[in-house]
C-alpha cells in the first residue's frame, strides 16, 4: 500500500500583497495552509528577508553587527547598495532612528532627504520604518508619502493612535502601510477594521504582531501570530487574512548576550558566531510561526535562514549549506581554566560527621580483645520465660548449694539428687507468692481515687458514639450495596461477548504518524 498523506483543508487563507513597483516588485502572502504546509496547500510565495540600514550610524552596535558595513555605515545610500550588490537582497528597510524624540529628533525634510537617497542608490522594495512614538511617526510619514509618492514605499508602524494621518496619506499616494499592535490577536484586528474603515484597500495592509527578541518575549509573540494564523485559516476571519513581518534583527541584536564580548562572558562561546546564531535561530522560530517578511541584519545569519527556507519548501540536504564564515577576529577560550575545580572534600566532611567512640566503649573493646578464648566460649545465660502459672521468673537469690554427687555416677558424669531439687524449686515457688499477695494486700489498703463526671460530657461523649456508630452502620450498608450492584454489573458485562477483528485496512507506520500529528496541530487549540 502506497503512502497517502492525509491533508487537512481550510476555510480561509493569506492574501497575497505586492511591495515596491516594476520588475524589482516582491509579493507575498497567497498562502492556502500553514507555514510549511505545502502537502495540505499551496504556498505560491516564498518569506522573504529584508536588509536593515539605519538612517544614522549605530553606536551601540557589536564589532559582528559593524563588520560587515564598517566601511558604509554613515551613508545610508551606499549602505542599501552594498546590501544589494554584495549580500542580494531583495529587500531594504530603513530604520529611521534619528527621528526619535528622546534622539536626535532629526525633522520630517532630514528623513525625506534620507528615503530619496536610498531610492536613488537602489532599486529594490523599500521599507520605512518609523520610532515607534506615534506622532512624530504620522508627522515624518505624511511628509515621506507625499514628497516621494512616485515610488511605492511601504510604512510603518502604524497603530490606532495614528492610523488615520498615515492611513489617509498612504490611500492618497499609493503606499502600503504596516498595520502593528502590541502582541493581542483583537488589537491586531481593531486596527485593520479601522483602516478598512477609513477607506484604505484590503491588499495594501501587512500585519506587525510586534517582535520580541530570542529570549525576550519570543515566545509571546510566537503564540499571537500562531493564532492569528488559526482565525485567519481554520476560522476564515478576512480581518486577520494578512502576511505578517517581524522586526527581529532589531531585537535580537539589542540584547545583551548579543553585545557582551569574551571577556565579558567566556563561557558563552565566540561572540560573533553567537550572535548570528542568536538571529538565525529566531528567524526561524518566526518563520514556523507564519512570517512572510522578516527584518534581518547580519549577512550570515541572512543566508542560512534562506536556506532552510529553500531546504523547507523544496526539499534537499543541508550538508551543503557551509558554516558561519567569520569575519572578527577568532577567541582562543580555554574552557578547561575556566570550569570549576573538582571539590574533593565530600569524603573528608563524611569521616569528620561520624561519631568518636566514647572511652567506656574504647575499653569494652580493648577488655574483649583481652579476654581468653576460653570465655568466649562460655554457655550464654538462658533466657528470660514466663512459667505456665504465669508467674515471673524468680530473682537471683545467691549462689545455690551444689546438687549432691552421687558415688554411684559412672565415671566423668554426675548424678543430681532430685528431692534436694524439688525442695529448692518448692522454696522459690513460695517466696514468690508471698510477695505478689504482699503487693494484692497493700492495693487493697489504698483508697481509690474518686473521679467526678460532668453530666453534660458524659451525655456528648454517648451521643458522639451514637452517631459514630450509625455512620458505621450506614457506611456498611452502603459498601454492601455497592458491592452487589458491582457484582451486578459484571455479571452483565460478562454475558455480552464482543468480538474484535481486524480492521480492514492496516495504517503503516508513516499514517499512525501523520494522524498523530493531525491530532496534535489541528484538534487540540492552544487556548
Amino acid at each position: 500500500m502506497g503512502f497517502e498523506m492525509v491533508k487537512e483543508s481550510y476555510a480561509g487563507g493569506i492574501k497575497e500583497i505586492s511591495i515596491g513597483e516594476g520588475k524589482s516588485a516582491v509579493t507575498v502572502g497567497g498562502e492556502t495552509c500553514y507555514p510549511f504546509y505545502s502537502f495540505e496547500g499551496n504556498i505560491p510565495n516564498k518569506p522573504k528577508i529584508a536588509m536593515e540600514i539605519w538612517d544614522m550610524e549605530p553606536e551601540d552596535w557589536p564589532e559582528a553587527a559593524l563588520a560587515p558595513f564598517k566601511d558604509v555605515v554613515s551613508d545610508p545610500g551606499k549602505w542599501a547598495k552594498k546590501c544589494v550588490k554584495d549580500f542580494g537582497a531583495e529587500m531594504i528597510v530603513l530604520q529611521l532612528k534619528s527621528i526619535d524624540p528622546n534622539g536626535n529628533n532629526a525633522s520630517a525634510d532630514d528623513a525625506v532627504k534620507t528615503v530619496k537617497a536610498v531610492l536613488k542608490a537602489v532599486n529594490v522594495p523599500l521599507i520605512l520604518w518609523g520610532c515607534a512614538n506615534a506622532e512624530k511617526d504620522e508627522e515624518v510619514f505624511k511628509k515621506i508619502a507625499e514628497d516621494c509618492q512616485d515610488a511605492t514605499l511601504t510604512i510603518g508602524p502604524v497603530e490606532d493612535k495614528n492610523h488615520k494621518g498615515i492611513g489617509a496619506a498612504a490611500m492618497g499616494y499609493g503606499h502600503t502601510v504596516i498595520s502593528s499592535s502590541p502582541i493581542d490577536v483583537n488589537l491586531a484586528k481593531q486596527v485593520n477594521i479601522l483602516l478598512e474603515n477609513l477607506g484604505l484597500s484590503m491588499d495594501r495592509i501587512i500585519v506587525d504582531p510586534t517582535t520580541g527578541g530570542l529570549g525576550y518575549g519570543l515566545e509571546y509573540s510566537y503564540s499571537v501570530m500562531e493564532r492569528l494564523r488559526m482565525a485567519a485559516m481554520t476560522q476564515g476571519d478576512d480581518k486577520l487574512q494578512f502576511p505578517l513581518i517581524n522586526n527581529l534583527g532589531n531585537e535580537v541584536w539589542k540584547c545583551k548576550e548579543a553585545k557582551q564580548t569574551v571577556e565579558d562572558a567566556p563561557t558563552l562561546g565566540d561572540p560573533e558566531r553567537r550572535a548570528i546564531l542568536m538571529e538565525a535561530v529566531g528567524a526561524v522560530t518566526y518563520l514556523m510561526a507564519g512570517s512572510d517578511i522578516l527584518f534581518m541584519r547580519h549577512p550570515e545569519a541572512i543566508r542560512m535562514v534562506k536556506s532552510f527556507i529553500d531546504l523547507g519548501l523544496d526539499g534537499g540536504s543541508a550538508e551543503a549549506v557551509a558554516g558561519i564564515a567569520k569575519q572578527c577576529a577568532d577567541v582562543d577560550i580555554d574552557y578547561a581554566k575556566l570550569a570549576p575545580k573538582p571539590d574533593l572534600t565530600i569524603e573528608k566532611e563524611e569521616k569528620k560527621k561520624k561519631p568518636a567512640p566514647k572511652k567506656a566503649a574504647a575499653k569494652k573493646v580493648a577488655a574483649k580483645k583481652a579476654a581468653p578464648k576460653q570465655a568466649a566460649a562460655a554457655p550464654a545465660a538462658p533466657k528470660a520465660v514466663t512459667n505456665k502459672i504465669g508467674l515471673k521468673p524468680p530473682p537471683d537469690l545467691g549462689p545455690r548449694e551444689k546438687p549432691a554427687v552421687s558415688a554411684a555416677a559412672p565415671a566423668g558424669g554426675v548424678s543430681i539428687d532430685m528431692e534436694s531439687l524439688k525442695a529448692e524449686i518448692k522454696k522459690i515457688v513460695k517466696a514468690e507468692l508471698a510477695r505478689e499477695n504482699a503487693g494484692a494486700a497493700k492495693a487493697k489498703e489504698e483508697k481509690p481515687k474518686v473521679i467526678k463526671i460532668d453530666p453534660e460530657e458524659a451525655a456528648r461523649d454517648k451521643a458522639e458514639a451514637a452517631a459514630r456508630a450509625q455512620r458505621e452502620i450506614e457506611e456498611a450498608e452502603l459498601r454492601l450495596k455497592r458491592t452487589e450492584e458491582r457484582e451486578k454489573l459484571d455479571a452483565k458485562r460478562k454475558k455480552k461477548k464482543v468480538r474484535r477483528t481486524a480492521a480492514k485496512v492496516q495504517q503503516t507506520q508513516d499514517e499512525k504518524i501523520v494522524e498523530t500529528l493531525n491530532m496534535i496541530h489541528r484538534r487540540i487549540p492552544l487556548y
